[in-house]
């Protein structure tokens, strides 16, 4: 019988009671990216971008340039002063190049096929007004597409993820390393740029799989092997690291599995997440609460799915939403556990040489860390049925909704049922107020 625990029909604080099921690609859908309040764009392995209302579900653009399946996909909004507002994408395809589109024309603005090898993430650094592409090579471009500087070829396995730090910074997770690099404007006054090698960190001991920024002084690391490590981000030395999150033994509240090895897919670290007090990963089946002040683990479900997470939000509240190769979409509350009260202090015998005394002291002390300590817990509050493949990631738009996209070549709007109903009774409310006004002119 399968440890994940279930939910049943009775799902009072699931919103998400109605859904919209969005067609058009022809293969898995890797990528949702936001590209305003109400429209987001989707790519993926059939090479096609598309944008979207979210509000209504309406198909705006399709958007045809690339030959092969998409790998890097992100939001670039001019910033030019001297020009009006401009809503961009930039996206990346294992056809070795990098096309710019505006996304209220649907039109293609600059392509680049300059590449030797496969761009796997792109980075917009927007206060530079310049945006970063890594594959073998660390490439810096301006909007316009010009190639302003560029490391030289770094690995085979190249630049896997990249995210931006103060003081023109960037950390480029390679392979095992993480390295950090320098952006510096040339000295002449040209709009030349150069990039430099400043530090390798060597702490991860496999290929490091989710890289996310915390704050302007925090950013944290996680690898295939379930390491996962808080660096700070002005000095880039290591603040804490957990590397235990399979052990039942370190998580005593969790129920023990009996298990001869752990294969690495069982402890991958497949996304990471953050507010500024605590971060979230997504390891193997499970999720955990790592708190950055405590420095440890402060809730996990070890089997919050069937199959592997593949990608964990936190929601403004305390909510967070969790998807996974299992097709399935959830909704956690993170919760305060009640404080058991402390036990009684033993007499008779043991008071009698003085041992009650020690162990009142150490039991009041154990009651103090443990008033000071609270224990939290993930609680299953919704679960989305609705793709029948692994859901790769997903965009909440806030009372709009969420945005889920599947390898069974779908995209799912979930929307707030109680909500859509009454606003469709308004609209027909003020189409019949109309039509009132009609018949009385009339």
């Amino acid at each position: 019988k399968s440890s994940v625990q279930t939910i049943g029909e009775e799902q009072i604080q699931n919103p998400y009671t109605e859904l919209l099921v969005l067609k058009g690609h022809q293969d898995i859908v890797r990528f949702l990216v936001q590209i305003d309040d109400c429209r987001f764009a989707s790519a993926g392995d059939d090479g096609i971008i598309f944008l979207w209302n979210v509000q209504t579900g309406e198909k705006l653009f399709e958007l045809h340039g690339h030959t092969h399946k998409i790998t890097a996909i992100a939001p670039f909004s001019s910033s030019d002063v001297t020009e009006e507002k401009m809503d961009l994408i930039i996206t990346a395809s294992a056809d070795r190049t990098v096309i710019v589109w505006d996304c209220t024309s649907g039109r293609q603005v600059q392509k680049v096929s300059c590449f030797h090898s496969t761009v796997k993430c792109l980075t917009v650094l927007q206060r530079l007004n310049v945006w970063l592409s890594g594959g073998s090579d660390l490439c810096v471009w301006n909007r316009k597409l010009d190639l302003l500087c560029k490391t030289s070829h770094l690995t085979d396995a190249g630049i896997s993820a990249l995210v931006e730090l103060p003081k023109n910074c960037v950390a480029a997770a390679v392979g095992k390393e993480l390295i950090i690099f320098r952006l510096s404007a040339s000295n002449n006054g040209s709009e030349g740029w150069n990039v430099l090698e400043v530090k390798r960190l060597v702490d991860h001991q496999d290929n490091i799989s989710s890289l996310v920024s915390v704050s302007d002084l925090t950013f944290v690391t996680g690898s295939h092997v379930g390491e996962l490590i808080v660096w700070d981000a002005l000095d880039w030395t290591k603040q804490a690291s957990e590397c235990n999150f399979w052990d039942s033994s370190v998580h005593p509240d969790v129920q023990p599995e009996i298990k001869l090895s752990q294969s690495p897919n069982e402890t991958s670290v497949q996304h990471l997440t953050s507010d500024e007090e605590c971060v979230f990963a997504a390891v193997g089946k499970g999720i955990y609460v790592y708190n950055l002040q405590m420095k440890r683990v402060i809730a996990c479900q070890r089997t919050a799915h069937d199959s592997s997470v593949l990608h964990i939000e936190k929601l403004p509240n305390r909510q967070l939403i969790s998807c996974s190769e299992d097709g399935s979409v959830r909704i956690w509350e993170l919760r305060e556990k009640q404080q058991l009260p402390a036990e009684p202090v033993p007499t008779g015998f043991f008071n009698m040489w003085g041992f009650g005394r020690a162990n009142k002291q150490a039991n009041q002390a154990a009651k103090k860390m443990q008033e000071n300590t609270p224990t939290y817990f993930l609680e299953l509050v919704g679960d989305l049925i609705g793709h029948s493949s692994a859901v790769q990631m997903f965009l909440y738009f806030g009372e709009l909704g969420l945005a889920t996209c599947s390898a069974d070549h779908l995209i799912i709007l979930w929307k707030d049922g109680e909500r859509e109903s009454s606003l469709r009774s308004l609209t027909l409310f003020k189409k019949l107020a109309q039509n009132g006004d009609l018949q009385l002119k009339l």
